[in-house]
């Protein structure tokens, strides 16, 4: 099998799952969770979500609870929405990737100086 087929097949996966997931009942899994990547095996029967939610790490936590709670129906949806020989059964992980990076981001406008201090301070250097 090429590994072109198993992104194509992870690409349409995901974009299925994030659909499944906004049209989920459930309480614990807020309207700001996004499906980032979805990683399927090589024989098509294991697949590891990774999930991001927006929120405290409580919301995160429950959200994932949530979706694991709801993993049966989900693998019956997709199974019925992307014609594969095997559904693959579902990990769902949270992906902190989006958090890291923002954090990451506002670390470094705290330590350099914003455009404007900038070329104030290169003026009164110059004089």
């Amino acid at each position: 099998m090429s590994y072109n087929r198993i992104n194509r097949i992870s690409e349409e996966i995901k974009k299925e799952l994030s659909e499944i997931i906004r049209e989920l009942k459930d309480p614990r899994i807020p309207a700001m969770t996004s499906v980032i990547l979805v990683d399927v095996t090589r024989d098509l029967r294991y697949a590891k979500v990774y999930i991001s939610v927006m929120g405290t790490q409580e919301q995160q936590n429950n959200a994932i609870a949530g979706l694991k709670s709801a993993a049966g129906f989900i693998r019956k949806e997709i199974g019925r929405r992307v014609q594969l020989r095997y559904t693959p059964e579902f990990t769902f992980v949270l992906d902190e990737s989006i958090e890291h990076g923002a954090h990451i981001s506002k670390l470094l406008h705290e330590i350099l100086p914003s455009k404007g201090e900038s070329a104030e301070h290169d003026t009164k250097r110059n004089s």
